[in-house]
């Protein structure tokens, strides 16, 4: 059966290496847990690192959080579906928000809970996604600083993650600034200015981040050690916190040209055949997941000699050469994985999640 191993020791090097470089620069953040899915037996090893706050996507997962450990501080980071503010205000001590309605839905809700939900304003800076549009943010601010139980705690923006506008110092610069803005018109302090996401840390390598900006959201980085300005690895950093783990399940030499007329496959292809291949043959290994776990893209093989072919619903073709290690069946294939396939493997019922020293 194949299953994702988390690496605790790979793991605990990457926090450490990553809280020492915010410490030194004054920064403040937590880990972004959505990678995981709730997998509980994951998010009881980030809270054994000594964060202290954690952030989701999933109200679920928050839960999850609040229910292993209620001290540490949970942060949902996306504006909130209405049918899950209760939820919301129940299980996050803060929110990300750019609606004015859904503020006001929290506002009454919290006080309905007898509590006092934290939020944190987006701003719009460029990439298009979450955010209030600059020219409408002071009046924003003034009607938000009105209502009942809640708490202005911060600002923030989100970068790269929809159409891959990166941050630079100007951007962020003027982050800060607002944030100096709302504080001298509204006469009212606001702790937080959440800047920094994983694409954000090269700037804190290179020391060039804004003054200001005091809290980062991390998630990539930590669990791949990734610098999303060179798409390679962060330097002292791991790339092997979780690998993937699947079971050969028949291997065989094969031709390497299908054998019969070829029409389209389940996925709308049509395979090409180079003329170079006619004749020839090579050991396939069948692996034990398909595209209805992961896209075969986003799996890195650790050994370079095999190849990844194609895959089915369930079902992933390897080609192995010769087969010079003498790959048997049973015997496991480890890959290292991209974020975006490890997210689908999380999410699946049909992958165990396993944790090794």
């Amino acid at each position: 059966m194949a299953y994702v191993k988390l690496y605790r020791s790979e793991l605990r090097h990457n926090y450490e290496f990553l809280d020492e470089l915010f410490k030194k620069h004054g920064i403040k953040w937590g880990i972004t847990s959505k990678l995981l899915c709730g997998s509980r037996g994951f998010i009881e090893e980030v809270i054994n690192l000594g964060i202290g706050e954690v952030h989701d996507s999933r109200i679920s997962n928050l839960q999850v959080v609040k229910e292993i450990d209620p001290e540490t501080i949970t942060i949902y980071i996306k504006p909130p579906p209405k049918d899950a503010i209760p939820d919301v205000v129940r299980y996050a001590d803060i929110s990300l928000n750019t609606e004015l309605s859904t503020l006001h839905e929290l506002s009454d809700e919290a006080v309905r809970q007898d509590r006092t939900h934290k939020v944190i304003i987006m701003i719009e800076m460029g990439d298009l996604r979450e955010g209030v549009m600059r020219e409408e943010l002071l009046n924003f601010y003034e009607k938000v600083f009105k209502l009942p139980g809640i708490e202005v705690v911060g600002l923030g923006t989100n970068l790269n993650c929809l159409h891959g506008v990166m941050p630079d110092g100007d951007k962020l610069i003027q982050l800060s600034l607002y944030k100096q803005i709302i504080e001298l018109r509204f006469k009212k302090e606001i702790p937080l200015v959440s800047g920094g996401t994983t694409v954000t840390i090269p700037l804190v390598l290179r020391n060039q981040l804004p003054v200001g900006i005091n809290h980062f959201r991390v998630g990539e980085a930590l669990f791949f050690g990734k610098n999303l300005f060179t798409d390679g690895v962060i330097k002292g950093m791991s790339d092997q916190v979780l690998e993937l783990y699947t079971q050969i399940i028949e291997i065989s030499e094969k031709p390497v040209v299908p054998m019969g007329e070829l029409g389209m496959n389940p996925q709308g292809m049509r395979t090409e055949i180079a003329e170079d291949d006619y004749g020839k043959t090579t050991y396939r290994a069948i692996i034990d997941i398909g595209v209805l776990d992961i896209q075969p893209d986003y799996l890195i093989p650790v050994n370079d000699e095999i190849k990844i072919l194609d895959a089915s619903s369930d079902m992933l073709v390897l080609d192995v050469g010769t087969n010079e290690k003498g790959y048997k069946v049973g015997d496991m294939i480890r890959f290292k994985l991209k974020y975006m396939g490890a997210l689908g493997l999380m999410s699946s019922d049909y992958i165990e999640k396993r944790v090794a020293d």
